[in-house]
């Protein structure tokens, strides 16, 4: 029965969520898990460039994989000869490479999409394609899935949230820093959950969004940090694939950029450490974790913030 009176819970004004046509689940790996296991897939081909999340779903299933490697323009270095009819997942880097997946699509037979750095951009047609939206907004969890294969929706039970907010609200209560334990601890909770359907909490905190704002500040703040830095960045960016990027991906041969960063309180991540493990010391892979920067560019930040970043490099450069 519906309940009436009470106390207020939260309120959102929902509309209608950027993925309305996906299938909403709890995570992006367990949209991974979900093709995986509707598909039946024995083996996949899948790159030494990734978080080690995406292997849970592997280890979980004991389906067979291989890795590749990625070349300097972050495209992979595998053939369709090579792959045969095993399926091959790709990243969409920082959410700049749509581009290649177009061309990608059409070369593999069987193409999976990680699309969790492009929230943004649009599935490629008959292509099995996942999104996060915790990368992009403040949820505690969340994912999308585009699959022409489907699992028993009865089966899949729909997840909770309520034990995973107390850093989204203690940052804006008393800041990042202190809210970090609380980043971390939720973070660990997301490890081997079974697939769920989307939260309550979370569907509807993603349907109060205007997603057209942060789509814009983010191109902005993109296309700020490019135009001081496109002369030093190693890595080539192609702005025709620009649809509200993750970071400002700035690849540059110099130990201790990141720990001065975020001596000053900018908070850039290292993407991915697990690479050490699975790569050799002159592989490309290696030589992005070491050195490349995601500067933040999101909807929080001002024209005034990329310019205060923009000083703080140049002075370590």
């Amino acid at each position: 029965m519906k309940e009436i009176g009470g106390y207020f819970e939260l309120e959102f004004n929902q509309k209608q969520s950027f993925h309305p046509n996906a299938i909403a689940l709890n995570t992006a790996r367990n949209c991974f898990e979900y093709i995986l296991k509707a598909k039946n897939i024995n083996k996949i081909f899948m790159p030494y460039y990734t978080c080690d999340v995406m292997l849970e779903p592997i280890q979980k299933l004991n389906i067979e994989f291989e890795y590749y490697h990625i070349d300097s323009n972050l495209e992979p270095e595998i053939n369709e000869e090579n792959s045969k009819d095993d399926p091959v997942l790709y990243t969409n880097y920082f959410g700049l490479k749509q581009k290649v997946i177009n061309r990608l699509s059409k070369k593999f037979k069987n193409l999976i999409i990680d699309n969790s750095q492009a929230f943004y951009q649009k599935r490629v047609k008959n292509t099995d394609t996942f999104y996060s939206a915790r990368k992009f907004f403040g949820v505690p969890d969340g994912a999308y899935l585009y699959t022409d294969k489907f699992l028993p929706s009865n089966e899949i039970e729909q997840d909770f949230s309520f034990k995973r907010i107390s850093h989204l609200v203690k940052r804006i209560e008393l800041g990042a820093n202190a809210a970090y334990p609380d980043f971390l601890k939720n973070d660990k909770t997301l490890y081997n959950q079974p697939i769920r359907r989307m939260s309550r909490f979370t569907e509807m905190a993603l349907t109060s969004i205007d997603y057209d704002t942060p789509k814009t500040i983010r191109e902005r703040n993109f296309l700020y940090l490019h135009n001081e830095l496109v002369d030093k960045n190693e890595l080539s960016i192609d702005l025709d694939d620009l649809s509200g990027p993750m970071f400002y991906p700035f690849l540059y041969k110099k130990e201790g950029i990141r720990k001065l960063l975020i001596k000053k309180n900018i908070y850039v991540p290292t993407l991915w450490e697990n690479v050490y493990t699975v790569t050799k010391k002159d592989d490309f892979e290696q030589y992005l974790t070491n050195f490349l920067i995601p500067l933040p560019i999101d909807q929080r930040y001002t024209i005034s913030d990329m310019a205060y970043i923009i000083s703080v490099l140049k002075h370590l450069l």
